[in-house]
């Protein structure tokens, strides 16, 4: 689409792959590659996103009919809402900027914190401003993804130290944590334990970029009901066909339950045929409902062992769990030898929420999840057969708040941001390594 349509004509994209002048470009967070991609955002997605939202309400109220969510404050934990004037007329930021300058006015007024005091560029002076402000503020609501949320929640115990960080006690009046963006299970016990005592329901959404998706209509774990009258007309690729020269693209009509699929979107923004990098699956199809189960290029498969991101993450979480080990935040990638008589690796770096765990714990950790490997994923555990191919998975363990730093060091701090989970592109993870290895030696 960049190549063939965009690129010429940007930032003045008039009548180039959808009629009209773009008037906002929403700003990716280019998660796996670390680059940053320019989506178009015209009134129809506007118009989509906004129907989106509505949607977790719908939802909300139509499960708790004595909901009095809208009685108070929505506090939606954003990244910077500051916009760039690309060209006259033409406006570009994340897409947090834009949700937050085109919001009608009914929502504006309940939303927390309000328009024009989001727009601090560090990130963490912004959530350490914001976590005071909404302690005397009635919160009805939180929304974010799961890791900047946890951040956030870490500066309210540090204010009020006393409540022990329940939410109940924070926040009495919270009904909803709705979340999205990335997989919650390593994330489902923290925030259970967080809502301890609180009549506050979790609810995840799939929004991005390019669109609002789906948001979950049933319990936690039962799918997200994808959004089907909005300007937005998907279609689904088999994994095992996405690299092929003609694959089958099926519609809403002939997919299958319990097969992964990489989504693909023609939209009202003027995207076509656009395989936007998520890898989904049905749970149900009447009416469709789906998990998002990764990234198309969540896969380390240097040499054919083909592990998927979510394959790692269950893995992770059943090695951590046997540890006794509490995971913050990790990366995995290959590591290439040095001369021919060398194999792969697979480089973990692992950041935990306890500090010096054991060498015992961690050994426990590693030989589990190497195992858990290859119970799951006959392809890795080929190339693991006498060392055929690829080396046991080796560990580095990553200081408190290495990668926070790695993050703000490449100005993707907060907000919409996501640390990849599974990084194929070398110079990103050597950097990761880099900076890790230097954090952890800095006094």
């Amino acid at each position: 689409m960049w190549e063939d349509y965009w690129k010429a004509a940007f930032p003045h994209m008039q009548d180039c792959s959808w009629p009209g002048k773009i008037p906002f470009f929403a700003l990716s967070s280019g998660t796996t590659s670390g680059t940053t991609k320019y989506i178009p955002y015209t009134k129809g997605i506007m118009d989509a996103a906004t129907r989106g939202a509505i949607d977790v309400l719908v939802h909300h109220i139509g499960n708790n009919p004595r909901s009095k969510v809208l009685g108070g404050k929505n506090f939606i934990l954003t990244g910077s809402t500051d916009l760039v004037e690309l060209a006259p007329g033409v406006l570009g930021g994340d897409m947090s900027g834009i949700c937050m300058k085109i919001m009608p006015d009914w929502a504006r007024q309940r939303t927390f914190p309000p328009a024009g005091h989001s727009g601090l560029k560090n990130w963490e002076q912004m959530i350490e401003k914001f976590a005071e402000a909404s302690l005397n503020t009635d919160i009805r609501s939180l929304n974010g993804a799961p890791s900047w949320m946890f951040l956030f929640l870490d500066k309210l115990r540090a204010l009020r130290p006393e409540m022990d960080g329940k939410l109940a006690k924070l926040y009495p009046n919270l009904e909803m944590v709705v979340h999205g963006g990335m997989n919650f299970e390593p994330y489902k016990e923290v925030y259970r334990d967080l809502l301890e005592g609180s009549r506050a329901e979790t609810r995840e959404v799939y929004p991005s970029s390019e669109g609002f998706f789906a948001v979950q209509d049933h319990g936690s774990g039962e799918g997200m009901r994808l959004i089907m009258d909005h300007g937005i007309f998907y279609e689904f690729i088999a994994m095992d066909e996405l690299d092929s020269p003609n694959p089958t693209r099926h519609w809403l009509a002939t997919v299958e339950k319990d097969v992964d699929y990489a989504m693909v979107l023609s939209t009202c923004a003027g995207l076509w045929s656009y395989v936007i990098g998520d890898m989904v699956r049905f749970v149900d199809v009447t009416p469709p409902r789906i998990l998002m189960v990764g990234r198309t290029s969540y896969m380390l498969s240097a040499v054919g062992e083909h592990v998927i991101g979510e394959e790692i993450e269950k893995c992770l979480l059943v090695a951590s769990q046997k540890a006794g080990l509490e995971i913050a935040e990790y990366s995995v990638g290959a590591k290439f030898p040095e001369t021919t008589q060398e194999l792969i690796t697979h480089q973990y770096v692992i950041e935990f929420r306890s500090e010096a765990p054991s060498s015992e714990a961690l050994t426990i950790l590693m030989d589990t999840l190497d195992s858990e490997l290859q119970i799951m994923n006959e392809d890795y555990q080929a190339h693991r057969r006498n060392e055929y191919g690829i080396y046991p998975p080796k560990l580095l363990v990553a200081n408190a708040g290495a990668f926070n730093g790695w993050m703000d060091s490449r100005g993707k701090l907060g907000g919409q941001n996501k640390v990849p989970r599974v990084v194929n592109n070398q110079e990103l993870f050597q950097g990761l390594l880099s900076f890790v290895q230097d954090f952890n030696s800095a006094p």
